[in-house]
């Protein structure tokens, strides 16, 4: 396996350059939940580049944003992101079922 170039960073470039998904400019800095997911939707329906259904390609984005994110992550925009799962969710009918 190559070795990552000095001071690069590998997440920054797959998050810009995704061979998956066009995404739309600071997407992830938005500050509306909805239209992050909106936009995430779009760009995974659109795409003809992803391996895997609309839905599981626009979350695994979301969700490999937040994982390189870390422990950087402020507790404000965490919050956004993860409302934003949850809109996704709704988006493309994913709702998690309760149990009662």
């Amino acid at each position: 396996m190559p070795r990552p170039k000095p001071g690069g960073k590998w997440s920054a470039t797959v998050t810009r350059q995704s061979n998956a998904l066009d995404l739309d400019t600071g997407v992830f800095s938005w500050k509306d939940p909805a239209r992050i997911a909106r936009s995430l939707k779009k760009s995974a329906e659109v795409s003809r580049r992803r391996k895997s259904d609309p839905y599981r390609s626009a979350m695994s984005m979301l969700v490999f944003f937040m994982n390189r994110a870390g422990r950087n992550l402020p507790a404000s925009r965490k919050k956004v992101l993860n409302d934003s799962k949850r809109e996704l969710r709704k988006l493309f009918g994913k709702e998690k079922r309760r149990s009662k």
